[in-house]
Order: C-alpha cells, then structure tokens, then sequence
C-alpha cells in the first residue's frame, strides 16, 4: 500500500508558473494535477482525492483565499492541508491565509528543496492517514465478519437445538412421554433445571414433571410434583403469574435452592442455588395448557433478549405436541368409555332376550299349540333373532376397534360360506318376498380364513341388500376365481346409493335415507363390520351404485389358495343337529333374572331333566351339597358372590369335581371367557342361550357320565 502514488494539486493562472511547480515537484515520484483557477480547482477536487494544494493567492476571477475558502466550506475537502504560494510578504496576507486553514505560506520565488521537503511530508502524511484508515477498515470487516460468522453459527446452533426438540416432540403421542422427551432436550442445554406444568383446569392442582444437573455432574435427574408438593417461593408465585396472564416471567437475582426437598434423596444436603429463570406458558388453541420453567445455577449462564426468542419458540412447539398428545389421550379415553358401554349396553340387553326366548321355545315345544299362538311365537322368534344379530354388531365393532378378534384361521370352501350366510339371511330374505339368485363356480375356491367371520360378512351384505330393496326385489349372490382372487358379489334390485355417500358407505354409523319411519332399521354399523372383517382376512370391499332407484353392488375380495391344492381334512362343514336323546340330569340353574331362570327351567324340564333354580351364589353352594348336580348353569352378573367366585366355590365342594360347570351370561369377551376357564368352568355360553347348543352338552355330558360309571361297576 506505501507504493501507491498520490494526488498533489497545483493551482496557478500562469502556465509558466505551473510548469515550474510541476518540474520541481515531479521528483516526489507522485502524481501532479494542475489548475488554472479556481473554479477548476473545486471542479478537481469533486473528481479526484489529494494530499495536499498548492495555492496562488494571486488569480484574476476567484484569488486564492477566496477559493480556500469555498474549499473549507465542504466537509469532504475541510482536513486537505493547503499551502498558499505569493509574492507578498505582508502579515497580514500571511494571517488571512493561516486564517483559512492553511498549513503554510511559501514566497515566490520558492526554494525548490524547501518545496519539496514540505510537500513531501503531506505526502507521507496522507499516506499514512490512509493506511490507518484502511487498517480501520479492515478490523471493522473482520469484527463484522467475524460477528456475522458467530451470529450465523449461533443461529444454525439454535435451529438444530429446534429441530432436535422438534424431533423428541413429535416422537410420542403419550403425554407423559412427550414431557420427558421436551425435559431431555432441554436440560442441560437450556438450563440446569427445567420443569413441565401442566393444569387441566384453573382450579385443579397442577403437576409438574422436573429434570436437573447438579454441574459438573452430568447425570439428569427427575422428579414429579404435585399440588401442596411444589416449591412455595418466588418460582411458584411467578409461575401463577404465567399461568394466569398467559405471558412470560423473567426473573433475576434468585437464590432459590434446586431441587426441592421431596425430590432430593433422604440424607442428601442442600443442592445448588438457582439465580436466574424462565417461566413460559404454554398456549394452544386460546387455551394455557400450563407453563415450561427454564432455570439456571451452577452453569452461571444468562438469559438474554436472543434466549427469551428461543425459548418462546420452543413453548410454542411444545404447546402444541402437549395439546396433541392431551387430544391424542382424551380421545383413546373416550372410545375405551364407548367400547365400554357397547359392551355394558349388549350385556344389558341380552339379559331380557334370554327369556324371551326361552319363552318363544316353550311356546314351540307344545304340541297342540294354537296356530294363532304358532303365528306370534314365529314373529317373536325372529324379532329376538334380529335383536340379537344387532347385539353381536354392536360387540363386534368394539372388539375391532380395539383389536380384539382373534380369527380360527383354516382352510374354507367359499361355497360353505354362502350356504352359512344363505340360511342365516334367508329368513329376512323370504320375509320381504325377495328373489334370491345364487351363482357358484363348477371347481370349488379354497380360501385361508375363519369360516364364521366370512359367513358374518356375506349375511350382513345379503341382510343389507334385503332391507334397502322393496318387497319383490331381486337379490343376486354370485362368487367365482378372477386371477388370485375370490370374488364375492351381492347385487340387489333396490333403492340404490346416493354418489355422494358412496366414499363413506363403510363408515361407523353411516346410513342412507334416514327417513322418520326408519323402515329399513338398523344401527348403520354392519356394513364397517363388513369392511373390518374382509381387511382382517388381507382382502377389500367396495360398493358400486349407479345412484337412488338403480341397486347396489357390494364386491368382496380375497385372497385365494392355489388351484391344485386340495386342503387338508376338507369336507363337509355343515353343522349337524344333535338330538341330544341322552338320559335326565340333575340342573342347577343359579341366575338373578327371574324370567329368565324361570323360563330356562321350563325349558329344561321340557327336555326331560330335573331342575332347580337359585337366584344367588350362596344359596347356589347351599343347595348344590344337597342337590348333587349332574351340571350347573351358572350366571356371572349375580349379586354379591360374582359367578366366577360361585364357580371356585363350586368346583371345591365334595361330589361336584367332575360336575359339567357352563357360565352363562350376557359378557363374551375373550377376557370374560378366560376368566371364566381360570375359575373352573367348562363351558361359557352367551344369552341368550342357543337351546342346540345347550342339549349337546347335555347330551354329551351325560354319555360322559354313563362311560365312567360303566367303567367304575366293571
């Protein structure tokens, strides 16, 4: 930089003069500008930088103090040191000169060494002046440089921080989980303690999850808070304050001791002191959910204005993952509340339809029955039968969707698994005058699946297609092999399928046309049963329609067994009805229900066995001492003595180890059966109880029965 050349200006009006000044000048190895007055003077200084002027004071137009003076006037131009060049002796030219500003006053003619000497120092000045500048210039890049690096690297720090919290936030929808995950990544980072409150409601107690480093420990430790637990100091107030006013508490000069004494060990002393904190509430959804405390100690940091942003960011993601995993448990809660009921709800109703249909069986176990009575037993039968399906729905859906089903996967005909649902739909089917067209391939389609449940899926498509097609309508079931598929299709002639609800068709509790005579009935929860069940057995189901008054078509998929392969133990599955013709046994029926004790003995005793009834679990044990029961029919809802109780009781009792225990009931759930095999039972039977069912244990326990006395008097 000390090479460069600078500016010298050199102002005359005769050329003589300037050409004499330029020669004695050029030595200094500089560049020399010239003037020849001074209105070219400024015109030169507007377009180039000196060092230094030489200045005649003796011009024609504009003299020489004249144009210092318009120079001094300028700000840029001010500090340019000039040197006035006269032939004029007098003070006072020399006063007025100095007067403007000049740094000398030279008599014409000048001493050229004199000259240069002099000029050549305000060269080296200015040289000087502009390296320093330049030196100031580049420290000033460099600090901001520097400063801009450090603010890009703290930011890039604060986003991956972010990006991180983001990351532990999103990991869980479990509320207690997403605490500690916000705790892990705040501490020690952030803060030497971090603290989680949460309130449910203004006036509930809040809770508070806290973690901790104890520097230079790095171990992070936590504890949880509740109600009269938390710390009663100027954390807590503050904390109020957030939670109250929604906004951020800044608090400085704390001396509060961490962690408090309930989280601390037994014999530990006193932990660290705490002087600074962040209290941040937590806001989602116009609501304060509660507050997120970001305290220092042992670390000696401060908070400043670039950690309020942060944190107040950080709040606002933890806000909203805290909400959505509070949306996330609320919700679960409430569907387990519904399952809960559907299942409460189907127990509640399958207790009054026992009897009805014990009764119904009496009526039809009469042989001179009056047609009028055959008449409306037959009416009631298959109402109880519609109530009853519509039960089974209702615990289906909240098995599903709790995952619950279990499939008893095997090998299946599909055309056993339209004979099943043809026979179980075929009472609506005939009772709607309907038209039922059944179309099955030559070669039979083997498929993996659970027989019942495929069964179920076809019933509840047949039961829906009879119910939404008027009287006389057509029905058409039709299945066959398309590539590796079963295909199963049941068309129907009826009123059709709205485009709009066609997307939500499968949906929990969709129904069409809700007019008020509600002719078709239904809870509008067979066809997402329909949905499940297929998906279960990896294949789908879609519906098709053409719009209201044009039918509908429902079309199952599944996944088919290969062509050759002939199952294992095929054949057959058409389920046999037992006589049950075997000898009379000794029943005891223990079951709160009056009419449907009463009624179930009728039955019973219609059966040819001995009965006798008990309406509690402790006159059940009471009377089976002396009753010896050949089998027990037990209810599980008794009052007192629950039914599994009763069963362990029973199976103790002297004479009753080998006794046919049956639960009977209006729970089925796969819980409500193992309990019952735990307590000793052989069978669990649901309400109401098929009479089929019930004659074949019977019967079978009582064949059982002959053997082993045959085999005891050999």
């Amino acid at each position: 930089m000390t090479n460069d050349r600078v500016n010298i200006l050199i102002v005359d009006d005769i050329p003589d003069k300037l050409l004499s000044l330029q020669a004695v000048l050029e030595g200094l190895g500089q560049n020399i500008v010239t003037a020849g007055s001074g209105r070219e003077a400024l015109r030169k200084l507007t377009e180039q930088d000196f060092a230094v002027i030489l200045l005649d004071v003796n011009m024609p137009d504009m003299d020489g103090f004249e144009t210092a003076a318009l120079i001094r006037q300028r700000k840029k131009f001010a500090h340019i040191p000039i040197i006035f060049i006269t032939a004029y002796a007098d003070e006072m030219h020399a006063a007025r000169g100095y007067s403007l500003g000049a740094v000398d006053y030279i008599l014409s003619p000048v001493v050229p060494d004199v000259l240069r000497t002099k000029v050549g120092v305000f060269v080296d000045l200015h040289r000087k002046t502009l390296e320093v500048e330049r030196m100031a210039e580049e420290r000033i890049a460099l600090a901001r440089e520097q400063a801009l690096r450090a603010a890009a690297e703290e930011a890039s720090r604060r986003q991956a921080f972010l990006a991180r919290a983001s990351n532990a936030l999103v990991g869980s929808l479990e509320l207690e989980t997403t605490q500690r995950d916000l705790l892990r990544v705040v501490v020690p980072e952030l803060a030497d303690v971090a603290g989680v409150t949460l309130v449910d409601e203004p006036e509930a107690p809040w809770r508070s999850e806290l973690a901790w480093v104890a520097p230079p420990d790095p171990t992070v430790h936590t504890c949880t808070l509740e109600g009269d637990e938390a710390p009663h100091d100027e954390l807590r107030a503050a904390l109020d304050q957030a939670l109250a006013s929604g906004r951020a508490q800044v608090l400085e000069g704390l001396d509060v001791e961490y962690p408090p004494p309930v989280c601390r060990e037994k014999d530990a002393g006193p932990g660290p002191r705490l002087h600074a904190a962040l209290i941040l509430p937590l806001l989602a959804r116009g609501r304060t959910l509660g507050a997120l405390t970001l305290a220092v100690g042992p670390s000696g940091r401060r908070y400043d204005a670039a950690d309020l942003t942060l944190a107040e960011d950080l709040a606002g993601r933890a806000a909203i993952s805290l909400d959505n995993a509070r949306l996330y448990r609320n919700i679960r809660e409430s569907d387990q509340r519904k399952n809960e009921f559907l299942s409460m709800l189907a127990h509640e109703l399958r207790n009054p339809l026992a009897p009805i249909r014990n009764a119904v069986h009496i009526l039809k176990m009469q042989a001179a029955a009056d047609p009028r009575v055959e008449w409306a037993s037959s009416i009631i039968d298959r109402q109880v039968q519609h109530i009853v399906r519509m039960v089974d729905d209702l615990l289906d859906v909240a098995r599903i969707t709790r995952g619950k089903i279990q499939l008893q996967l095997g090998t299946v005909d599909i055309a056993t698994v339209v004979a099943r649902a043809v026979e179980t739909s075929r009472p609506l089917i005939d009772e709607r005058k309907h038209e039922l067209t059944i179309t099955l391939p030559a070669d039979p389609i083997w498929v993996k699946g659970d027989a019942a449940r495929l069964a179920q899926v076809l019933t509840n498509l047949l039961n829906n297609a009879a119910k939404y097609t008027e009287e006389g309508g057509r029905i058409w079931l039709t299945a066959e092999r398309s590539g590796g598929d079963a295909v199963l299709r049941v068309r129907d002639s009826g009123v059709g399928i709205p485009r709009e609800l066609l997307p939500s068709v499968f949906d929990l509790f969709t129904q069409g046309n809700r007019s008020l005579d509600r002719s078709q009935g239904g809870l509008g929860i067979g066809l997402t049963l329909v949905r499940r069940l297929v998906e279960l057995h990896g294949g789908n189901v879609r519906a098709v329609s053409e719009g209201l008054g044009k039918g509908s078509e429902f079309i199952v998929r599944l996944p088919a067994l290969p062509l050759p392969a002939v199952p294992e133990g095929a054949g057959p599955s058409t389920a046999e009805c037992l006589s049950g013709n075997g000898s009379s046994c000794r029943v005891l029926l223990v079951e709160d229900n009056a009419d449907a004790a009463e009624s179930l003995a009728a039955l019973l005793r219609l059966m040819g066995h001995e009965v006798d009834v008990v309406y509690d679990g402790a006159s059940a044990l009471k009377t089976a001492t002396d009753f010896q029961p050949d089998a027990v029919l037990l209810d599980i809802g008794l009052p007192g003595m629950d039914g599994y109780e009763t069963g362990r009781r029973l199976r103790k009792l002297p004479g009753l180890e080998k006794t046919l225990l049956i639960a009977v009931t209006g729970y089925g759930q796969p819980d409500d059966r193992q309990r019952s095999q735990e307590a000793g039972f052989d069978h669990h039977l649901i309400k109401p109880v098929d009479l089929g069912t019930l004659r074949q244990l019977l019967a079978a326990h009582g064949r059982l029965s002959r053997q082993h006395l045959n085999a005891a008097s050999s």
